[in-house]
């Protein structure tokens, strides 16, 4: 296998992120803040090795074989989480090499997940650097779901092949024209958040900074009470609809300037979104209406009640991690309920991660199927997804998915709770950082927490779940065969 193709894109995306830093540099030098220098030092590193690499690789990267896609894709993530690290560990309050890995990987992840306890002592250029990872982590993913995931045939998103792609050797022969009406949807949802942000009553530093991470489900604020901390009804209302929306297929969006937006509402995969979502409010209104406010916390009633209650439900199923409340102490019922969509996650081709809904679809067919032929054992039960035949290869693919996903959270709970944390910290931190989510449970990583207080080993865990999660497992595990690497 060529590596000269993968290496040289990876050249340009390091190139790239070098020129990036110089935004919340120039943000913390026009502020006279001395932080401007760990943005200019890590520039200078990244830019270094990127030309570098592009110069030393020079080729043509009209079409890549599925196995560069692969390798160009864990490298891109690792990458950018590695370099994006800089600014954090040559700022000036000196985040340590594993908090400042943990930082950018949660941050180009979309998880979420900080170490950073005191954000009101950050400058501003760190904080919007925190932003743009997550903002350049969700175009990235759904690029990635949308041109690459398809033809590799990874986790069933063979269901999603694009019309404007082949499907021979070749990954993404027209892929360009797909990727670029994404990238305008991402960026004119992003604009339409901003403007929203600041008319409801965010600075424009706030504004800005919030619509990166809330259109991208990454769910990094500029405050240590997330949304909260603007007391803000129209703020957190704005952010549910903008959530949802992040949370959707882009490919539907792009599908959309042609077709009209009815298509969105003829998803079946969307209006089953929605369902889980009403749903699960359902569940947790009933719940806290009973319960007195001295078991839940709660004090809201009413139209604030019904506020709280979706915007939390939301933030957690489409992965985002806003939180404006401890939504753990509403009672035994509502951990299930909040672990179950923390797990679930958003549509496939979304900014969001986690199992996906779609997947819970396929499996639900296919059951459904397996009862007919266990009462007409001579009936032909065929599974179908929007109308659609869902074939052999795709239901395979879903199983493995599920396979490797409970595999995985088993696997990174019992290694945390080889560090010492309680159960509830184990689970609920391993399934955050699987699903990509970034909040878990407990008084450790709750949502009114920080992950500053686990110890290096539990954060290096972590740092692997992340990536194993949002690269959809299979991308991730291929390159630690040994038939990968063979000739």
């Amino acid at each position: 296998m060529s590596l000269r193709a993968p290496l040289f894109l990876l050249g340009l995306l390091v190139s790239i992120q070098a020129l990036m830093m110089g935004i919340p540099a120039t943000v913390d030098l026009l502020a006279g803040h001395p932080n401007w220098r760990a943005f200019a030092t890590s520039g200078v590193i990244c830019l270094f090795v990127g030309v570098a690499l592009a110069v030393t690789n020079l080729s043509t990267v009209d079409d890549l074989r599925p196995r560069q896609a692969v390798f160009f894709i864990v490298m891109a993530w690792l990458c950018i989480g590695f370099f994006g690290a800089g600014p954090f560990y040559f700022s000036i309050w000196f985040l340590s090499p594993v908090d400042a890995i943990f930082e950018s990987i949660s941050g180009i992840t979309t998880t979420g997940a900080t170490v950073i306890e005191h954000l009101q002592f950050q400058s501003k250029g760190l904080l919007l650097w925190r932003a743009m990872l997550q903002w350049v982590g969700g175009i990235g993913f759904v690029i990635m779901a949308a041109s690459i995931l398809p033809a590799l045939q990874i986790g069933g998103m063979q269901l999603f092949h694009l019309e404007t792609s082949d499907r021979s050797e070749k990954i993404m022969p027209r892929a360009d024209q797909i990727i670029k009406r994404i990238g305008l949807v991402y960026l004119l949802l992003t604009i339409l958040c901003i403007v929203g942000y600041a008319l409801a009553g965010m600075s424009t530093f706030d504004a800005v900074a919030h619509a990166l991470t809330t259109v991208s489900t990454g769910g990094y604020s500029t405050q240590n009470d997330s949304l909260a901390a603007f007391n803000s009804s129209l703020i957190e209302w704005w952010a549910i609809l903008f959530m949802v929306l992040g949370s959707l297929p882009f490919v539907l969006y792009a599908r959309a300037f042609a077709q009209g937006p009815q298509v969105l509402a003829h998803d079946g995969q969307v209006r089953t979104m929605l369902l889980i979502m009403a749903c699960g409010v359902g569940l947790c209104l009933v719940m806290l209406v009973q319960l007195p406010p001295s078991q839940t916390g709660v004090d809201a009633q009413g139209l604030g009640l019904l506020r709280l209650i979706v915007f939390n439900i939301v933030s957690v199923m489409t992965g985002t991690g806003y939180a404006s409340a401890a939504y753990d102490t509403w009672g035994a019922f509502a951990v299930p309920v909040f672990f179950f969509l923390m797990l679930l996650g958003g549509c496939a081709g979304s900014t969001t991660c986690g199992i996906k809904v779609f997947r819970l679809q396929v499996m639900f067919q296919t059951l459904t199927c397996q009862l007919k032929k266990v009462s007409s054992p001579r009936m032909v039960a065929v599974p179908v997804f929007d109308g659609r035949p869902i074939g052999d290869d795709v239901v395979a693919s879903v199983m493995g998915f599920f396979f490797l996903f409970a595999t995985s959270l088993a696997i990174t709970a019992a290694a945390l709770g080889l560090m010492g944390l309680d159960f509830l910290t184990c689970l609920s931190a391993a399934a955050s950082a699987l699903a990509n989510v970034g909040p878990g449970l407990g008084d450790l990583v709750g949502p009114a927490s920080t992950y500053a207080s686990l110890p290096d080993g539990a954060k290096w865990i972590l740092c692997v779940a992340m990536l194993l999660g949002r690269l959809e497992f299979l991308t991730f595990l291929a390159l630690l065969t040994r038939r990968f690497w063979a000739r």
